[in-house]
């Protein structure tokens, strides 16, 4: 489990370069830069190849010219999108672009080149390959539900290196995020997981929820927590936060204790959403008696347990 300082795909190794994205001539530049390179994503999976140093992005170098958008179809509706700019690694340029079932990648000579889900490699690649990864599938999946105004239905079409859409009439759209919350309950060195009514039995993870129109995010975990567990919570403390572009989320993690007088023994999982609920010591989930899968190490989640665990080791945790 990953147990640095920021969850995965949180550590900044990408920088942004709004400067570049707001220039067609600027983007045009990036794109000849020796170093450029571009992410085809397939679906949801990246290309990825293996060689001594284990798992890595498949990235081709760009070549042709830059367009942002391919051309218009007979009826004048906008064309596919085509390269998307993600902003630069190590002063690189890094573009996606989305392509079709059956698409190749690896035109630089790497033969070996699997499609593969990101949660199934996250974990080996590096900070900049995940975050690329995160940026290419957010914008992506964006670009797909905006293709027509919320406004009035028109045609949008995509400006600033795919950062952004515009109406017919000018007006700008920008790519949504919808906040979720997530959060580390504890009691007695014991902490409250559940197993989503939808997963295999022996699948747990934090609790979490969307936030609701009107609502503060200390509102939106007592909220979710009591809902989903029936349990109302005391404490609640901001931790960190991490991107979950799949396909727009973003986590808002916490910590919290029980109110005081709350039995823990006293769990009422919500019926639609929650088929168990469990409180774990740290040793139940080091060494499980019964087969236990715990969230993956590329998420929020994974990583806040991650930490957790490692507290009362280093002999700090906070009881």
């Amino acid at each position: 489990m990953n147990t640095s300082d920021r969850p995965p795909l949180a550590s900044g190794a990408v920088e942004r370069d709004a400067e570049t994205r707001m220039s067609e001539e600027a983007l045009a530049a990036a794109w000849r830069e020796p170093g450029a390179r571009i992410l085809t994503v397939r679906g949801q999976d990246v290309p990825i190849v293996e060689d001594d140093r284990g798992p890595r992005l498949a990235l081709d170098a760009t070549s042709g010219e830059y367009a942002l958008e391919g051309p218009p179809d007979s009826d004048g509706r906008p064309g596919p999108l085509q390269h998307l700019f993600l902003g630069r690694v190590a002063g690189d340029p890094m573009f996606a672009t989305a392509a079709a079932e059956g698409a190749e990648s690896g035109s630089d000579g790497e033969s070996d080149v699997a499609w593969v889900h990101p949660f199934e490699v996250g974990g080996s690649l590096s900070d900049a390959e995940r975050e690329l990864i995160a940026i290419a599938s957010a914008l992506i999946r964006w670009h797909e539900a905006a293709g027509f105004s919320p406004r009035d239905g028109g045609p949008t079409r995509p400006v600033q290196g795919g950062w952004a859409r515009l109406d017919e009439r000018g007006g700008e759209l920008f790519p949504r995020t919808d906040p979720a919350v997530i959060v580390l309950i504890e009691h007695e060195d014991r902490v409250l997981l559940g197993s989503n009514a939808l997963w295999q039995p022996d699948r747990f993870s934090l609790l979490a929820g969307f936030v609701e129109a009107g609502e503060s995010l200390e509102e939106a975990v007592r909220r979710e927590v009591f809902e989903e567990s029936g349990v109302r919570l005391g404490e609640v403390e901001y931790v960190t936060s991490q991107p979950w572009p799949f396909p727009r989320s973003l986590m808002l993690g916490f910590r919290a204790r029980l109110a005081e007088g709350v039995d823990p023994g006293h769990l009422v999982p919500a019926p639609d959403e929650i088929s168990e609920l469990r409180w774990f010591t740290r040793d139940e989930l080091r060494e499980p008696r019964a087969p236990l899968t715990l969230p993956r190490s590329l998420s929020i989640a994974g990583w806040m347990l991650a930490k957790w665990l490692k507290e009362d080791l280093a002999g700090d945790a906070r009881g």
